[in-house]
């Protein structure tokens, strides 16, 4: 494996370094000083200090995963290593004996290369766009889970976030359950008193009107994944019966007394936060962490802005019926973007997808998009409040911050640093691009990155 990072923390020891570099290279790493910006990084550190949690967001910032190895004599604390995930660290690996450290890095490196290989195949970008490091992040998970295990998967996230889609690139990249069928079932279109046998299935006589036997979704989907959409809308009972199914894989139809058994991968979505309804006792606590297994939470627009206007330009191609990207697929205009990139989207990737099916179906021409292609419904008005970058996850950050006793300087200087660190992974490391969306100058941005250290 070429382009991978190497970086060694100050106070790390030259010997020990040296020999686990030489131990990566004889297992086929090949490591260097300046890799491509997404390639992973192999940071070596001695002792848990500030310097190296700046090193790992530094080089973890943007698409790069870090591995950080410990050199040192004392191992790093529970605490230490908690650390320095939350700080960007994909891994944390003790580096005492440089063989078996290098077996286990090189490991992880050979899955995230075949991880990277898939998401950034066409079948999976034509299906799931995007390239934010926020979308990718939860890409990564999400084809390492359906291609390389066979666990349960739910997916959380708001309405428009792309969850059945996901559902379906996850039985795609299932090779165990690709061949056999994905069955689809709306748990919010489910009539109380036919949810048997939507599940189940029943035989002939069954109740009135069942004038013949039927297959219901756990027979459809046997060796292959079913798919329970909006599964907090399950009544209790149902869920208890659903329960049974997913621990033993066996079922009932109505009104036969035989068992049959069915094997298939379960996956599920929700826009409802199903802690709160598991402590509310409104959804069984045995049920969700038989089908949480695996817990994806699909990031709304607002939280990957990076990804509206190549979206925008997607589905303009898609409605122009020209290719991604061609000629034939016409630009935006700079007022027509800051609309774009200022507008609310409640309904997420689903409600800016029909929003550009509205623009295309009102431009003519071979011009760019402009002001006047928007729907007036959908033009901003006296008063539309400007766009509002702050939001509760950042109330939430400073209230932490004051409950812990940081002072208004220190919370003012963590804010700058985090831009920056976001602004440099958003431009994939490029000082000049990150420095003009941050509104400095390249020696501006330069200097506070040389204090910050």
């Amino acid at each position: 494996m070429e382009g991978i990072g190497y970086h060694v923390c100050e106070g790390a020891s030259p010997p020990r370094a040296d020999a686990l570099r030489l131990a990566l290279s004889d297992l086929g790493v090949e490591t260097g000083d300046a890799p491509p910006h997404d390639a992973p990084v192999v940071l070596l550190f001695e002792t848990v200090d500030a310097g190296v949690h700046e090193a790992v967001r530094e080089r973890g910032s943007g698409f790069a995963r870090v591995v950080a190895v410990h050199l040192g004599d004392a191992a790093p604390t529970a605490a230490q290593c908690w650390g320095l995930l939350d700080a960007g660290a994909a891994d944390v690996v003790d580096g005492a004996a440089p063989a078996a450290a290098a077996a286990a890095i090189t490991a992880r490196l050979r899955r995230w290369q075949q991880v990277d290989a898939l998401v950034d195949s066409p079948l999976v970008r034509q299906n799931l766009a995007g390239s934010s490091p926020a979308w990718r992040r939860v890409l990564q998970q999400v084809v390492e889970a359906a291609a390389f295990g066979d666990a349960s998967v739910l997916l959380a996230g708001e309405s428009g976030t792309g969850k059945e889609l996901t559902a379906r690139l996850i039985h795609t990249l299932d090779a165990r359950r690709s061949q056999r069928p994905l069955v689809v079932l709306d748990c919010t279109t489910v009539m109380p008193e036919l949810s048997g046998s939507e599940f189940f299935g029943h035989e002939r006589g069954a109740f009135t009107g069942a004038a013949a036997p039927r297959e219901g979704a756990f027979a459809l989907a046997d060796g292959g994944t079913l798919f329970l959409d909006e599964v907090g809308e399950l009544p209790a009972a149902l869920q208890a019966q659903l329960l049974r199914v997913v621990q033993e894989r066996s079922y009932k139809r109505l009104g036969s007394t035989q068992w049959q058994r069915s094997e298939f991968r379960l996956v599920c979505a929700t826009n409802r936060s199903l802690d709160d309804e598991v402590s509310r006792g409104a959804f069984r606590a045995d049920l969700y962490y038989r089908i949480a297994t695996c817990v994806f939470r699909l990031p709304p627009l607002r939280e990957r802005p990076e990804d509206i206007i190549p979206l925008a330009l997607r589905f303009l191609a898609e409605a122009k019926g020209s290719a991604e990207g061609s000629a034939e697929t016409p630009a935006l205009t700079p007022p027509v973007r800051d609309y774009l990139l200022g507008r609310r989207f409640p309904g997420n990737v689903r409600e800016l997808r029909q929003l550009m099916l509205r623009i295309a179906s009102r431009h003519v021409g071979d011009g760019p998009i402009t002001v006047g292609d928007i729907p007036p419904q959908e033009r901003p008005t006296e008063d539309t409040p400007p766009p509002d970058w702050r939001g509760d996850d950042l109330d939430g950050a400073i209230r932490r911050a004051l409950n812990l006793g940081v002072g208004l300087r220190d919370i003012s200087a963590g804010a700058a640093d985090a831009a920056i660190r976001i602004a440099l992974g958003t431009e994939c490391g490029n000082l000049q691009r990150a420095a003009r969306r941050l509104g400095v100058t390249d020696r501006a941005l330069q200097l506070r990155r040389a204090t910050a250290r």
